[in-house]
């Protein structure tokens, strides 16, 4: 049995195109393995008895009735956060009071873990944290929800209920608002990213033009949200198989401006390029190599960013290792292209020649050399790859055996033979080596 919102009824073909769909929601949802994991359903056993309700709710239906894996499972019961801890104690199993003042209990069963909220609606709010109430109103619940594809609930028998209208616009593409898209917006300002994030996922044609707007006129509230909060939802949308369009509606928006203004006087113009090129190659989409793609390589802009988004350690050292990195030329010789990998980090260098090689595809349709440069770069890409760093075959050891004091003279001393070594296309042995220490020192 599927229910249908009211938002349905104002999209006729939307509407009949998610009434085809729902004929096999019984197997999309409730015969599907994740929903019939043994786990999963102990917990809907033990959470809906006794007139207690509980439901799964949100991304795991959505994604169930689209096709697409189903990676979290989270439920929505008319118990309170207390009861659900005490049914899970007498049932022998570990809860974790994870958001307990939000109603959020974490169930862990089998190696998995399932987050269960009670029903609640926002009694008051400031854009960024939120008092609640709880209850055991589902209507209610699902109007305080984000968006209409997420609040898809399925019943213990697997059964999609759709109180405001989400399988019409999952049908459709349409990624809108619950109800007035500036009172959704004013309840978490986090929400204007993830407007966008669930386009570039869910979405299709243009955004919804109401929410829209409602993203455009609050932008500026994107500033009160933690950095952390701000990262996540960006890295999110880059990682989406195509945010090309996102992107596109978040620059003419301002958004975009608002969370990357180093896109500002960049671009996004190289996005498709890269999306074409990676599912050419089948490279995974790479987040950060997106971020790179619309950003400029510039060390002390990229340091501020990190800052400024609270990006993770090695997210940081990865923007900033590309920025040093040099650009290739795509007719290098092997021999100094071992070199260039040798005085560079080779997975900063793989990240320039893959950005190179999106360019060069690019621009393949109007100029016939860029498609040589393609192929020149996909080529150093497989070489950078597997390309192993050789070891300098003498050290500070065998110069302090030659007599030579360790401190800054050694230093330089090395440098001259490990340049000659470079040189020889890393072919010198230590004794080759060693015949030119005295040049070497002479050199001081």
């Amino acid at each position: 049995m599927v229910h249908l919102g009211h938002h349905g009824r104002h999209h006729p073909n939307a509407l009949r195109k998610a009434l085809r769909l729902t004929r096999t929601i019984r197997s999309a949802v409730g015969r599907d393995s994740w929903f019939r994991e043994p786990g999963l359903q102990r917990i809907m056993r033990l959470l809906n008895r006794d007139e207690a309700e509980t439901r799964v709710v949100g991304g795991a239906v959505r994604n169930a009735l689209l096709d697409r894996p189903v990676d979290e499972v989270d439920l929505a019961t008319t118990l309170k956060p207390e009861a659900v801890i005490e049914r899970a104690g007498e049932a022998g199993l570990k809860s974790v009071p994870t958001g307990i003042e939000h109603g959020t209990v974490t169930l862990v069963i089998a190696g998995h873990s399932y987050e269960v909220t009670t029903l609640r609606s926002d009694v008051e709010t400031d854009g960024r944290h939120a008092t609640v109430a709880f209850g055991t109103d589902w209507q209610a619940d699902a109007e305080r929800r984000d968006l209409t594809i997420n609040a898809l609930y399925a019943d213990a028998d697997g059964a999609v209920i759709d109180p405001v209208g989400g399988l019409a616009d999952l049908a459709a593409g349409t990624v809108r608002f619950i109800g007035d898209p500036e009172t959704r917006i004013a309840e978490d300002y986090l929400r204007i990213l993830r407007f966008f994030r669930f386009f570039a996922w869910y979405g299709s044609g243009r955004p919804e033009p109401e929410g829209l707007k409602a993203c455009a006129r609050e932008k500026d509230q994107i500033a009160r949200l933690s950095a952390e909060r701000v990262w996540s939802e960006t890295r999110k949308l880059l990682a989406a198989p195509d945010p090309g369009r996102a992107l596109l509606w978040m620059r003419q928006s301002g958004v975009l401006t608002a969370v990357l203004p180093e896109t500002e006087k960049w671009g996004i113009d190289s996005v498709p390029a890269m999306v074409g090129t990676e599912k050419a190659f089948k490279w995974n989409p790479d987040a950060l190599l997106r971020l790179m793609a619309i950003v400029p390589p510039e060390t002390e802009r990229l340091d501020a960013l990190a800052k400024r988004l609270k990006l993770s350690r090695a997210e940081a050292d990865r923007l900033e290792d590309w920025a040093e990195a040099p650009q290739v030329p795509y007719d290098i010789k092997d021999a100094a292209f071992d070199r260039l990998l040798y005085a560079n980090k080779p997975p900063a260098v793989i990240d320039r020649l893959k950005l190179q090689l999106a360019s060069a595809r690019g621009r393949a349709i109007t100029d016939s050399k860029a498609m040589v440069e393609a192929a020149a770069m996909s080529r150093l890409i497989e070489r950078a790859k597997k390309w192993r760093r050789p070891s300098m075959p003498l050290g500070g050891a065998d110069l302090k055996e030659q007599g030579v004091e360790e401190g800054p003279r050694m230093g330089r001393i090395l440098a001259r033979l490990e340049a000659a070594w470079l040189d020889s296309d890393f072919r010198l042995d230590r004794d080759a080596l060693l015949e030119r220490l005295p040049e070497a020192i002479g050199s001081e």
